[in-house]
């Protein structure tokens, strides 16, 4: 080798070095940029209609709306996930029968209810009949030792002595009159003498026949002792004396006489239930002291006055009571029967609430709902029976109209 080559390839080789780098790196954009071009190219053509493995795949879902509104309508559109959750009816009539179960007590008949008074004051000597004890009428119920009898029995003597004295007289100056011996004037006192005399009489005549003595009686003679006696058949159910008791009060009650061979049930109605009873209405009670037996009824009448404390009205029911079994201050429970009615009925869960009135869902056409108020008149059972708002024969959503409320 001569001194010139080898003098010569170090030049070259440091000449050559700094166009290595820019090479490797012109090579590797191209690369860069292949590869971009192939992936966008697999892209496009995997995503295009009918090719690749995304083609295949599900399609993407559109969003279907839950309802729309047109005015004062909705509408459900088809697709719509409420339909699933809606039940539509149609509307029935039935006839229905409303009924009202009330507490209610047995209560004396008032018409057949006496309270003894003594007719005069004194003492007690004999009590002849106990509380709960049953009499005939006029039976003794007690013996009172009164002053005051005594005093009615002279008094009824002296109206007797004045009277016939008084007719004596009247009758000596009419002769006289008659013969013209006797004065106008005192003919006129006599007169007038005479008929004092006569009403005085008749007080005390009826002073004893309130006592209970015939005055007319021949057999009768003066006593101050009263037998009182009952004025009906019945039971004793009130008694406020003992023996030796002294009774200074002559407006007191001694005792209470009740005849009971019929008797009254007494129910307390509200004021919203006084349209659903009448009288002759059929009634079912059942006695808490006769758990089930059912004592059928009817209504005897309705008063005409609301208890202004208690918005109630009174309704009594009469049974007859021979064999003494009701009782009372019993308690029972009765049930009224209203008269029968053909109404629309829906069920409870189609009514929903708004601005403090219910409401219902209607179908106007196929999926399309109208809201109207509508007006109930009782609930019988989970049945609302309607009374104005809504007929026989209407399609209405019976169960998920919430869902449809604003």
């Amino acid at each position: 080798m001569r001194p010139s080559d080898v003098e010569q390839t170090p030049s070259t080789s440091r000449a050559s070095s700094p166009a290595r780098p820019l090479t490797v790196l012109v090579g590797g954009l191209a690369l860069a940029v292949l590869a971009v071009i192939l992936i966008t190219g697999s892209y496009r053509f995997l995503t295009a209609p009918g090719t690749g493995a995304l083609a295949q795949g599900p399609a993407k879902p559109v969003n279907v709306p839950q309802l729309l509104r047109e005015g004062d309508r909705i509408i459900v559109p088809e697709g719509s996930p409420l339909r699933a959750k809606l039940t539509v009816e149609t509307v029935a009539e039935q006839e229905v029968q409303r009924t009202r179960i009330l507490p209610a007590s047995v209560e004396a008949d008032p018409s057949k209810l006496v309270k003894i008074v003594p007719p005069l004051t004194g003492r007690i000597t004999q009590l002849k009949v106990q509380l709960g004890e049953r009499v005939v009428a006029g039976q003794a119920l007690a013996v009172l030792d009164s002053p005051d009898l005594g005093t009615a029995y002279a008094d009824h003597e002296r109206a007797n002595v004045l009277l016939e004295l008084a007719r004596k007289n009247r009758d000596r100056l009419r002769d006289v009159e008659k013969i013209g011996g006797a004065a106008v004037k005192e003919l006129l006192q006599a007169e007038s003498d005479y008929v004092t005399a006569v009403v005085e009489h008749q007080r005390a005549d009826a002073r004893l026949q309130q006592i209970g003595v015939d005055p007319e009686a021949k057999d009768t003679t003066p006593s101050r002792m009263v037998t009182i006696t009952a004025p009906i058949a019945g039971s004793v159910i009130d008694l406020a004396t003992a023996p030796g008791a002294f009774w200074n009060d002559s407006t007191a009650v001694m005792m209470t006489l009740a005849d009971l061979s019929s008797v009254w049930v007494t129910a307390n109605v509200p004021e919203n239930d006084t349209a659903l009873i009448s009288k002759g209405q059929p009634v079912d009670v059942v006695f808490s002291a006769y758990q089930g037996e059912v004592f059928k009824g009817e209504v005897l009448f309705v008063s005409d006055v609301l208890d202004p404390d208690t918005r109630r009205t009174k309704v009594r029911i009469a049974f007859q009571n021979a064999d003494m079994r009701l009782k009372p201050n019993m308690f029972a429970n009765v049930t009224f029967f209203a008269r029968p009615l053909r109404a629309a009925s829906v069920p409870a869960s189609a009514l929903v609430l708004k601005n403090d009135r219910d409401r219902v869902f209607v179908e106007v056409a196929p999926w399309t709902f109208a809201t109207r108020p509508v007006e109930i008149n009782f609930q019988l059972g989970n049945m609302a029976i309607v009374k104005s708002g809504l007929m026989a024969g209407e399609r209405a959503v019976v169960k998920g109209g919430v869902l449809l409320n604003d």
